[in-house]
């Protein structure tokens, strides 16, 4: 892990467009050292599906991840990181 010190956050992204899920789970599986933990659920009658992140990782890894997904056309996403140190 990173020197500095690590943070929890939890990403939330909704999928409108499900070809978006490949590059999606791409960028998780390279951080996967980080997640903690995710959940998804498809919600079939708004055509979406939702998933939730947690991470466990130093503030710029999780800024990274958020950055990267939220480039990626076709998902909505919103980071929460805690405000102590663990």
């Amino acid at each position: 892990m990173d020197m500095e010190e690590s943070r929890i956050a939890l990403i939330g992204i909704i999928v409108e467009d499900l070809a978006a899920t490949e590059d999606m789970n791409r960028i998780l599986h390279a951080y996967a050292p980080y997640i903690v933990g995710r959940m998804g659920l498809p919600y079939r009658k708004n055509n979406v599906s939702i998933v939730s992140v947690v991470m466990d990782a130093p503030q710029g890894i999780i800024s990274a991840v958020s950055g990267k997904l939220g480039m990626i056309k076709g998902l909505n996403v919103k980071t929460m990181i805690s405000k102590a140190s663990v």
